[in-house]
């Protein structure tokens, strides 16, 4: 007890150069290693976080203390990896039932290759908007849309960029949404409020978006039809495989259903997969025990032979988009998951990420100015930790009393907190998305992040809306006041959401 005295009298804050050089290791190490040789980056992100260990040691922590934050910085994120799971269950148990082979079957017949850009970022967006996860429409639908672009000849990371555009559209204006909670939660305004206000950079980013679309998709694919041989041949063999019904929608009726009910999301997806294994024992003549390891190991050609079609008879082409999914297909995600919060719990706990984030704020002065500063540092946190929570926590802890200070609602915190957050996590190569989004539809952010356009340029309007004044909302009276009497109550109490 007394050792543990003494330890605490001894603990001290870190110099701005000794939080600052955590992050300068952490780049050089998955510079050098992940970029130049193609080093895992789990074990990348492990020596970043022993490098922080050691500046946790030098300020004066112990390793239960840094162990402590580590656990506490996994438990925020046990609901994402709950969500991570739960996607590979769905894409699995969604091929068996024949719910993405169908998208994929129907999109083949009707898409037209100068349209395919603009109708992807449309239907992943009202996808994402009605169940909350960017990660669960680029799954499902974005899954099927990948496979009609592969087919139709438009470029893969093309099209996995409109995808994610509109995924991470969705995500960032569902109410349904964990970060969409999150940011108004942390800044303390409400849920709604909090929604429209993210319009003001939302939607011109998206019609920009849009336009490049459509732009492109007429000047490469204008008045051009898509190889109907080559077409024809996967249509022929998925019509052999699956028997097309209207009860293949159900798996992804109850999912909507369960958006708009605002039911929690992980059971709602458990519910899908498991109807979507009737479905396809009953529509398919699938295996009953095929269909649960569909949701185990992912779907695999050696279960149509309950149907009596012989698997050697499909083509690398149908195979490459039937052969997926899975909870197994989600650990590398996971293990990423959990060697990045070693890092961040780490910095967290030592006060790195408090000095540096103080830091910011020195010499603000101006609207522009901290909108900057918010910008800066949430990108900061994404390309630390590889997560939006970190920075939409972090930085709306540290921020949230300059924005007040300043006569600025703090609805325009928790704005540019998703757009320098919710928005930028797709381009983390090293991050759970950026892995993610590799995993699922085999494009890395090397690939697609130019054609996720209204991702990177919500933090362009952010900083024009910043310097006009436009779309800058002041403080009320009560915000201005600090609101004292409601500290510690959220202000979005009439909105629960369980990620």
């Amino acid at each position: 007890m007394e050792g543990e005295r003494e330890l605490m009298r001894t603990k001290r804050r870190p110099t701005i150069w000794e939080a600052v050089s955590c992050l300068l290791v952490m780049g050089a190490v998955i510079g050098v290693g992940f970029g130049v040789y193609g080093i895992g980056i789990q074990i990348l992100l492990l020596v970043s976080a022993a490098y922080a260990a050691f500046i946790g040691w030098r300020v004066g922590l112990s390793w239960d203390e840094m162990e402590r934050g580590i656990a506490v910085r996994l438990g925020n994120v046990m609901p994402a990896v709950f969500i991570l799971f739960a996607v590979g269950i769905v894409i699995g148990s969604w091929i068996f039932s024949g719910t993405v082979p169908m998208l994929i079957y129907f999109g083949l017949k009707v898409i037209n290759p100068s349209f395919f850009l603009v109708t992807a970022f449309i239907i992943v967006a009202v996808v994402s908007t009605a169940t909350g996860t960017a990660w669960g429409s680029t799954a499902t639908a974005g899954v099927a849309l990948m496979g009609v672009a592969a087919q139709l000849g438009i470029p893969l990371g093309m099209a996995a960029g409109a995808v994610i555009a509109g995924g991470v559209f969705g995500d960032k204006m569902s109410p349904l949404s964990d970060t969409t909670n999150l940011a108004p939660l942390v800044c303390r305004v409400n849920l709604f409020d909090h929604i429209r206000h993210m319009l003001y950079t939302t939607v011109p980013a998206s019609l920009v978006g849009i336009i490049v679309y459509l732009v492109v998709g007429m000047k490469l694919y204008g008045g051009q039809e898509a190889d109907a041989s080559g077409i024809q041949a996967i249509l022929s063999q998925l019509d052999s495989i699956f028997n097309w019904n209207l009860f293949m929608c159900l798996p992804f009726i109850i999912i909507i259903w369960g958006a708009l009910k605002r039911k929690p999301t992980v059971p709602i997806m458990l519910l899908s997969a498991v109807v979507a294994v009737i479905v396809g024992v009953f529509s398919n003549g699938f295996n009953l025990v095929d269909g649960m390891q569909s949701m185990v190991n992912g779907f695999n050609l050696s279960m149509v032979q309950a149907s009596g079609f012989d698997p050697s008879a499909i083509s690398d082409t149908v195979s490459n988009l039937l052969v997926r999914g899975g909870i197994f297909s989600m650990t590398t995600i996971a293990v990423t998951i959990i060697c990045g919060y070693t890092f961040a719990g780490i910095m967290e706990v030592s006060g790195c990420l408090d000095v540096i984030l103080e830091a910011f704020l020195g010499k603000v002065q101006k609207t522009w100015q901290l909108i900057g500063a918010t910008i800066a540092g949430s990108l900061a946190l994404v390309f630390t930790a590889g997560v939006a929570s970190i920075s939409i926590i972090m930085i709306g802890t540290l921020f949230k009393d300059a924005y007040t200070k300043m006569g600025l609602s703090r609805l325009n915190l928790s704005r540019t907190l998703e757009d320098s957050g919710t928005m930028i996590l797709p381009f983390v190569p090293w991050g759970v998305s950026g892995i993610f989004y590799l995993e699922v539809l085999g494009v890395g952010p090397g690939d697609y992040w130019m054609w996720a356009v209204s991702c990177y340029l919500c933090i362009v309007f952010a900083m024009l809306l910043a310097f006009t004044g436009i779309g800058i909302k002041k403080a009320d009276p009560e915000e201005q006041a600090g609101t004292e009497e409601n500290k510690g109550e959220p202000a979005n109490l009439a909105v629960q959401k369980t990620v």
